[in-house]
């Protein structure tokens, strides 16, 4: 049996493990890589092996940096089948059709206001290749052995994070694999705690937050301090979240501070089409949260949910005090650019950043302090707040991750520690081998292991 890391190693994005055994190929999570340039190139490079080889690709979840590359792989020739939970296939279609959609869209705009380096600008993939991914899908249901091959079958189990999202064991070689995925906090305001392994012969883990723990403070007193803070100013409140149960989480916390009479009765605004569909499958998929009925017809009825472009430059010129949750969570892309194009500039302004940021992503960058942002080929002096709520991450911190290890019956012959960057996961190795003297190693991107 072999494995080879071809994403999500030593960086957050581009997850692609590739397991081969007796001649069957899989492939765990097609993710697209985002960030500093040298990564994202990344997303134009052949695969070191043939697509069409590749027999099944098994998806911890719909998340970008998990599904994205999906279109190119197909398009490249890969005719097998992609297995996941329902909710994680109707996530996926979502996230690919937006990802072609602004691909398409930036583009465009490059060709036609020359910014780009090439002579004519051409989309990753385009929305006709992301729709030809969708055939492919395979629902599966949780907890209940999905046979692949005639020796090999796969078992998906909560992990909290976002809905639908699952781990994954796998069963070949009379070895038991397990793929962590994105692991969920055991304290999320929406999602049920990850479930954790009792078996594995080998373990895929992330290490997202490998080195540190989420503060022990109050998200929703942060959110209510900083918005009454903004609104006293005059200034708009812009929150920057990924579409997909950030968004979702933000949206019921501040439903509760405007029921308590916390917060000002200002319009609250949600502009990603991407989001308001995902408030859909929140409906369709009680099992997989803990949001009751009740108060989700309420919080929806609180917001203007902003589909059509138009409105949303209306909302942009709109000059009263508002608060606007918009995509991307990174601020790679999205409607989110359109808002920072106008407000990024103004002192009263306050940008809030709720979720991972990248290395090389302009979340990261304003996190870091930057003096100014380009944005679709022109710079902006940055003169808003920008301010982070931790406390409301998707990912579990180090403390969740040495917990997630903490039932296992039998020492596992080896830890990989994927999807992070360097030294969070270094030091998320350091801890594991300190507490539970298990052999942990950090795969660099490209590396081959025989098992």
């Amino acid at each position: 049996m072999k494995i080879k890391f071809i994403g999500g190693a030593g960086t957050v994005t581009g997850s692609k493990t590739l397991v081969e055994s007796n001649g069957v190929r899989i492939l765990i999570d097609c993710g697209q890589f985002q960030g500093i340039k040298p990564l994202r190139e990344l997303n134009w490079e052949p695969l070191p092996i043939l697509p069409s080889t590749i027999d099944f690709v098994l998806l911890t979840h719909g998340h970008l940096d998990h599904c994205g590359w999906l279109p190119r792989l197909v398009s490249q020739g890969f005719k097998g089948k992609i297995y996941c939970t329902s909710p994680t296939k109707d996530i996926a279609k979502l996230i690919l059709l937006d990802s072609a959609k602004i691909q398409e869209e930036e583009a465009d705009r490059a060709n036609k206001e020359k910014y780009s380096k090439h002579e004519i600008a051409e989309p990753l993939y385009t929305v006709k290749q992301a729709e030809q991914v969708f055939p492919l899908f395979r629902v599966i249901k949780t907890n209940e052995q999905i046979p692949l091959d005639a020796e090999i079958s796969a078992v998906f189990t909560n992990a909290g994070h976002i809905i639908g999202a699952c781990s994954i064991e796998l069963n070949l070689e009379n070895k038991i694999l397990v793929f962590s995925g994105d692991i969920g906090r055991d304290n999320d305001v929406l999602m049920y705690p990850p479930t954790k392994p009792q078996k594995a012969d080998y373990i895929f883990l992330e290490s997202t937050y490998g080195n540190r723990l989420h503060p022990n403070t109050d998200a929703k007193a942060e959110l209510e301090m900083y918005i009454n803070n903004t609104v006293q100013r005059g200034g708009t409140i812009i929150i920057p979240s990924f579409a997909v149960e950030r968004a979702q989480t933000v949206m019921y916390l501040l439903w509760q501070l405007k029921e308590e009479g916390k917060i000002p009765n200002i319009p609250y605004i949600i502009d990603t089409p991407m989001g308001i569909s995902a408030l859909d499958l929140f409906s369709k998929n009680r099992k997989w949260h803990k949001l009751p009925e009740q108060h989700y017809v309420g919080m929806c009825k609180m917001f203007s949910m902003i589909s059509d472009y138009q409105e949303t430059i209306e909302t942009i010129y709109d000059k009263q005090p508002k608060v606007v949750i918009a995509a991307s969570g990174m601020i790679t892309g999205g409607r989110v650019l359109s808002y920072l194009e106008r407000y990024i500039g103004l002192p009263e302004t306050t940008v809030i950043i709720i979720g991972y940021q990248a290395e090389g992503t302009r979340g990261r960058k304003l996190l870091e302090g930057a003096k100014e942002t380009k944005i679709y080929g022109k710079y902006y002096e940055v003169k808003a707040n920008v301010l982070e709520i931790e406390g409301l991450s998707a990912h579990g911190d180090q403390k969740d991750l040495l917990n997630w290890l903490s039932v296992l019956e039998n020492k596992p012959t080896k830890v990989f520690l994927v999807h992070g960057e360097n030294q969070p996961a270094d030091e998320l190795r350091i801890k594991i081998t300190e507490k539970y003297h298990f052999d942990c190693t950090v795969p660099l991107m490209g590396q081959e292991f025989d098992l």
